[in-house]
């Protein structure tokens, strides 16, 4: 039986623009390249990686906010990459965002009642009274009050604008939210507020979450598996407590390396944080990607790219010798 949210091979490239007489491509920024993952309804997938990994691209592709270059994305047995944009309109209903910045995905001069009831009446749903008596409960159940409805979101915190961003998300009723980084920038008492909101959130209604985040702390809460991304790859891919106990790519292992020790569950070998920067995503080098910073490289990694392939139970790895003794050379 196939998944609820099925992603197959995923490729997205953006051209780098266009120049010279014939005004040909001057090449590709290779944001993803063959991206596999599955979500099942009422289950939290998360992604980490370091800035530039293809996390939000990966976000924004499955809701096809950004059009896949190669691949498909599946819905409920839907080929979503298949349909014209105007086909793929009702299944925006299902399929929601909620940005990092909620203030940079609003509208100023719009109050924050007219915020919640927008997606509303640009698909025409429900009445006028509806709309507003929606709005004004997705804000009390977000613990802001009514009043909120005449008012503009530079009168709120970033946590309060949070609340409202995701107020805005669910007011189509979706089932899937892509989550970009929705507790960036927030004390830590708010950013245990809303993670606690959206783990009540799915259990209530029911949601599927994509969970993007530098904060693998946040993650290990709200997420039963993890995607660790890679300059546009995965890299590894597991049950949250396999990965935050035993990781086997090394870049994982230097992201929990990365973890105060109080947060830090695995007892591995100690990596330093990866030296240098990534490679280019316009030309990414042949063989492993991470070979470049990889304490661990090997000549066989840096000719053979590694496929992703399974370790045991739903963990899975892209390196040719995985750590912490769960393998040998793939």
């Amino acid at each position: 039986m196939s998944a609820w949210l099925e992603v197959e091979h995923l490729d997205v490239r953006f051209p780098l623009g266009e120049g010279g007489l014939l005004r040909e491509s001057q090449g590709y920024v290779h944001a993803l390249s063959d991206v596999s993952l599955h979500l099942d309804q009422g289950e939290t997938i998360g992604l980490i990686g370091e800035s530039g990994s293809g996390k939000s691209t990966l976000g924004r592709a499955i809701l096809h906010l950004v059009r896949p270059t190669a691949g498909a994305v599946h819905f409920e047995g839907e080929n979503l990459t298949a349909l014209s944009e105007a086909a793929i309109r009702p299944f925006r209903l299902q399929m929601q965002m909620v940005f990092q910045d909620p203030y940079d995905s609003m509208n100023p001069r719009m109050t924050v009642g007219q915020i919640i009831m927008e997606p509303l009446n640009l698909q025409h749903i429900g009445t006028a009274r509806g709309r507003r008596k929606k709005a004004e409960d997705l804000l009390e159940r977000m613990g802001l009050d009514r009043r909120a409805m005449n008012r503009y979101p530079v009168q709120y915190s970033g946590g309060q604008r949070q609340r409202i961003a995701i107020a805005r998300a669910l007011s189509t009723e979706p089932r899937l939210l892509v989550l970009d980084e929705p507790t960036s920038g927030l004390d830590v008492s708010m950013q245990a507020r809303i993670l606690n909101l959206l783990k009540d959130l799915q259990s209530e209604m029911g949601l599927g979450y994509v969970f993007i985040s530098h904060d693998l702390g946040a993650v290990s809460y709200l997420a039963q598996r993890i995607a660790v991304m890679y300059l546009g790859r995965i890299v590894e891919l597991a049950p949250t407590r396999v990965l935050t106990q035993q990781p086997a790519h090394p870049y994982t292992v230097s992201l929990m390396d990365a973890l105060p020790p109080m947060v830090r569950q695995n007892d591995q070998e100690r990596l330093p944080p990866p030296s240098g920067e990534p490679p280019s995503p316009v030309h990414p080098p042949a063989g492993c990607a991470f070979h470049t910073r990889c304490p661990h490289v090997a000549a066989r990694c840096k000719e053979l790219r590694p496929p992703l392939q399974e370790l045991s139970g739903g963990h899975y790895v892209a390196c040719h010798f995985p750590l912490g003794g769960v393998g040998t050379a793939i």
